[in-house]
């Protein structure tokens, strides 16, 4: 909803200004709010928060209602009026918006979170607060009053989710109301004050004709792809931080039957499923006493008795990974999850690594016959250096040979160069590999053409 109706216009990339101001936008002919503004105004909105919450008293409903947004509104305009101070319009502005962020969302940060372009918030201490847009990091002049201030912020974050965060426990998970996840760590732990790291939740529901268009993935790809989850084969995606994985299976996700029963196992809620005939599983933290946690490995056990046909987690960090792969190899077909790695090959063995975290004490050999039985395909993204997310490998899982987990790239991401703008270009190549569960595609009805995998059909000239 724009702020007291009116609407934002959001600038192109090559227009924004690298400190960026906000939460409201300048009109072009203004110069920026300076640092020594932002401060004042909001030092001054400050107190006019507590002469406004005072006279709704302890029991207002404050909700982002247009009763409400009016009331701020003239309330804000009273208490300016009374300070007989003479402000530009846009200070005005300023200085009313953050008030009715401050009352009704998360203070000065609420512009941001309302802002579509900015994926990711992350606030260093009161004074430093950055922002992930289009796919580059800006610092912003956005600050809080004090660390104090800073503090009331995370407890409204927390506090409706049933969370604590105290100098007994520094740090905790959460998200906000609209599924964005949320961490922060405060002292004694972070040492220059508290921290708060935002991944906004991506409103968009993507579909796979939307990587395309992006260039995330090819055409050729994208039908392999879809051939790959109807026909149920089990996968992982593995890539680093903010590198698109948890998009990617969203993505994926879209072209499970609507037939078939799925639960999804989360940390924190984020992947938006389409399907009616969906259980979405999270995690709980301990309560003050240390008891009570529930952790993804519990919640995979428990999966298993609410009859799935798919399981998906939205990441392993642990011993749920051999879980996981006794449940792709035992019935429930087209899994999925994903995993922090580099590339494919790095996927696997950290794969292994998990596996060994489950206290089996598992010979390392059986723990490879598990992954090379369980799982088929590893699909790797990545993020450049200019922003861009891209689908680097599709490599598929052959099996053993000797004692190691062979693989086999069937897509690859090829660097071609730079352009003059500074983007890098690249193109996806399919490797002339067919994969190995060819047959397994075809069983489902999914025949794909040759020229997918970069295979030469006779009679035509060999690319």
């Amino acid at each position: 909803m724009p702020l007291f109706g009116r609407k934002k216009e959001t600038p192109s990339p090559d227009e924004q200004p690298e400190v960026v101001v906000a939460p409201v936008a300048p009109q072009e002919e203004a110069p920026p709010l300076s640092e020594k503004d932002v401060r004042r105004l909001l030092e001054m909105s400050l107190r006019f928060v507590e002469r406004i919450q005072a006279s709704l008293g302890p029991q207002a409903d404050l909700s982002r209602t247009p009763e409400m947004e009016k009331t701020v509104r003239e309330g804000t305009e009273a208490l300016y009026r009374q300070t007989g101070i003479a402000l530009p319009d846009k200070h005005v502005e300023y200085l009313t918006t953050l008030v009715y962020n401050e009352l009704l969302g998360f203070g000065p940060m609420q512009s941001l979170l309302d802002d579509p372009t900015i994926s990711e918030i992350m606030v260093n201490g009161p004074e430093k607060v950055y922002i992930e847009q289009n796919g580059k990091l800006k610092r912003t002049n956005i600050r809080f009053a004090s660390d104090e201030h800073l503090y009331r912020i995370i407890d409204r974050i927390v506090r409706p989710l049933g969370r604590r965060i105290d100098k007994r426990w520094p740090m905790v998970d959460a998200r906000l109301p609209d599924g964005s996840r949320v961490n922060a760590i405060i002292p004694p732990c972070a040492i220059d004050g508290a921290s708060i790291t935002i991944r906004k939740f991506n409103q968009h529901h993507w579909k796979i004709k939307d990587l395309v268009s992006h260039g995330t993935l090819s055409a050729e790809m994208a039908q392999f792809l879809h051939a790959c989850i109807v026909s149920r084969i089990n996968l992982i995606v593995s890539g680093g931080t903010s590198s698109g994985k948890t998009t990617l299976i969203n993505v994926l996700s879209t072209f499970i039957a609507e037939r078939e029963r799925i639960v999804t196992i989360e940390d924190s809620a984020e992947l938006q499923l389409s399907q009616d005939h969906a259980v979405r599983l999270e995690t709980k933290p301990p309560e003050t006493d240390g008891t009570g946690r529930v952790t993804v490995r519990d919640l995979v056990l428990n999966a298993l008795r609410m009859r799935p046909d798919r399981i998906i987690v939205g990441e392993c960090r642990g011993g749920e990974a051999l879980d996981l792969l006794q449940a792709m190899s035992s019935g429930h077909d087209g899994s999925m999850t994903s995993i922090h790695a580099n590339n494919p090959r790095e996927a696997v063995g950290r794969l292994e690594t998990l596996c060994m975290l489950a206290g089996m004490e598992l010979p390392l050999l059986v723990v490879r016959q598990q992954i090379a039985a369980a799982l088929s395909l590893v699909i790797h993204m990545t993020r450049l250096e200019d922003g861009q997310r891209k689908v680097e490998y599709i490599t598929e899982v052959q099996g053993m040979e000797g004692e190691k987990v062979v693989t086999q790239d069937i897509f690859k991401l090829h660097v071609l160069g730079r352009s003059p703008d500074g983007k890098t270009v690249c193109e996806h190549r399919a490797e002339g590999v067919r994969p190995r569960f060819t047959s397994r595609l075809e069983a489902f009805g999914q025949d794909l053409p040759p020229n997918v995998f970069g295979v030469a059909v006779p009679g035509s000239r060999k690319r």
